[in-house]
């Protein structure tokens, strides 16, 4: 694939991913095994509450294929294949749930050192299809999304955004929610090897007339524990901290409190990873 732009999903991904990435408040705990014939399997564990889900996932590559496959405990089977450079720098992935035959969807992803563009559209009788593109450099892009209805005739979403990227920091504005909202972030990066950073992010909702602000940031103890922190002015305070136990086998242990509320009860999430 070129050094392009990036996708337009990549919009802001840095700042999200900072401030929400791994925060959960339920108890999961995952397994990989990784096979001699080059497969890969995935147990996963996760108890909500009173509740018990769990799936297990399969994935293999071979050569420039790679064929996702995951059973949940509902029985649903999902299956996504993913063919890279069918032709010149395109990626294709197709994917289905089973026994819901109609949620196949196919989607084209086209990368060009100066844009992309990516083409998605369910495969039934009535497909929505999603557009998006993206123009510009690793360092500044612009662009934009879109779904249509084929059957109602109208869009069901229409997304504008821009990112600056620096080695140390990236900034974005998204332009979102069929223009009802806008969010703006920027993430700094605060040491060479970007194991700590800081982040800062605002929403406006037009339609409330409502601002959410949230900063947040992430800091390496160690080379195996990272401590994660998050607030919002509504008072939503989260934290985590990931500490791996053994290589590549990490530990989470997360937690969330709103500050405003009455009880004040806070909420608790564990997780654990291991991998081979």
């Amino acid at each position: 694939m070129t050094k392009g732009p990036g996708l337009f999903s990549d919009i802001g991904k840095k700042a999200k991913d900072l401030l929400t990435k791994d925060y959960n408040s339920d108890q999961k705990v995952t397994v990989s095994t990784y096979s001699g014939a080059g497969v890969a399997l995935t147990s996963t564990a996760v108890k909500k509450g009173g509740h018990s889900v769990g799936d297990v996932a399969a994935q293999y590559k071979y050569r420039n294929t790679l064929v996702d496959l995951k059973v949940d405990t509902d029985s649903i089977i999902s299956t996504t294949l993913t063919f890279t450079d069918i032709i010149p720098s395109t990626k294709t992935i197709a994917s289905v749930k089973l026994p819901d035959y109609n949620s196949g969807k196919l989607e084209v992803q086209y990368f060009h050192d100066h844009a992309t563009l990516t083409t998605a559209i369910a495969m039934n009788q009535s497909p929505i299809i999603d557009v998006s593109t993206t123009v510009g450099t690793p360092s500044i892009a612009i662009g934009g999304e879109a779904g249509y209805d084929t059957t109602s005739g109208r869009f069901t979403k229409y997304t504008a955004g821009i990112s600056f990227s620096k080695p140390d920091s990236s900034a974005s504005i998204i332009l979102g929610d069929k223009g009802d909202t806008i969010k703006a972030s920027y993430l700094h990066h605060l040491d060479l090897l970007k194991m700590s950073s800081a982040v800062a992010e605002i929403t406006r909702r037009f339609s409330t007339n409502e601002n959410t602000f949230t900063i947040g940031g992430s800091f390496a103890v160690d080379h195996l524990t990272q401590v994660k922190a998050r607030l919002n002015n509504h008072g939503k305070l989260g934290a985590l901290l990931q500490h791996e136990i053994i290589p590549k086998s990490v530990l989470t242990v997360s937690g969330e409190v709103d500050t405003k509320a009455l009880d004040k009860k806070p909420r608790f999430g564990l997780a654990i990873a291991l991998k081979p």
